[in-house]
């Protein structure tokens, strides 16, 4: 495995508790991690967009020409960018970001950052939690967001990239502790993830989520009510 992180790893970093082990925005997490993933083959060069080609699932996501990725969870999406035949980012986004979740944990969890605990519940069920183990490159990380969005500073790609995801699934709030929220944070933040067309597909798709499950609620609440 390569020694530096992926940017769908520092992103997970970032979403998880460092105490409790709970992710932000879990139950949309595929999206933005599908997001990340296209995001670091797109500032690679492995893929590219046209603004002017987009269908119904979104902007057309084109593979550059290239020999194999050397990184396992790269190689992966390029494959399916490389298919058959040409798809959205909004259909790339969840055939990359589906069971992304404990892929990226594991590679945490080797690269000494996270850890697992088991232990039994009333002495019979044993369930498996994960959390931080060394917390030094997440902290890292942390600052460099903060000073982007607190002090005004220039981020770099990467960081940028990092940024523009928070936002964009709506988790950016969560590190409140860390990076006060506040207006400037919430434009500078959102002007990250407009110059970035992964980060706006995540927006997207995490808002139309929501929309769903609001609209879904609603119908459920007012059928409760004609019945009682």
């Amino acid at each position: 495995m390569q020694n530096e992180t992926l940017i769908v790893e520092d992103l997970m970093l970032l979403l998880m508790d460092d105490e409790s082990g709970a992710i932000a925005g879990a139950s949309t997490l595929y999206y933005t991690l599908g997001g990340a993933v296209l995001v670091e083959l797109a500032l690679d060069g492995h893929v590219t967009v046209d603004e002017n080609d987009k269908g119904l699932n979104g902007l057309k996501v084109h593979a550059v020409s290239g020999d194999p990725l050397s990184d396992p969870v790269l190689q992966m999406a390029q494959e399916k960018v490389t298919a058959d035949r040409v798809r959205g980012v909004q259909t790339l986004l969840i055939e990359i970001g589906t069971g992304l979740r404990e892929t990226v944990l594991d590679r945490l969890v080797e690269r000494g950052m996270l850890r697992r605990e088991s232990k039994k519940t009333l002495g019979v069920f044993r369930s498996t939690s994960t959390m931080a183990a060394d917390t030094g490159h997440k902290e890292a990380l942390m600052e460099k967001v903060r000073a982007v969005l607190v002090y005004g500073e220039e981020p770099d790609a990467r960081t940028a990239a990092v940024i523009g995801l928070l936002s964009a699934s709506g988790t950016l709030p969560s590190l409140h502790r860390s990076i006060p929220w506040s207006g400037k944070v919430y434009k500078r933040a959102k002007e990250l993830e407009q110059s970035s067309w992964g980060a706006e597909a995540v927006n997207t798709a995490v808002m139309r989520t929501v929309a769903a499950v609001s609209v879904g609620t609603a119908v459920a609440v007012t059928v409760t009510n004609q019945v009682s």
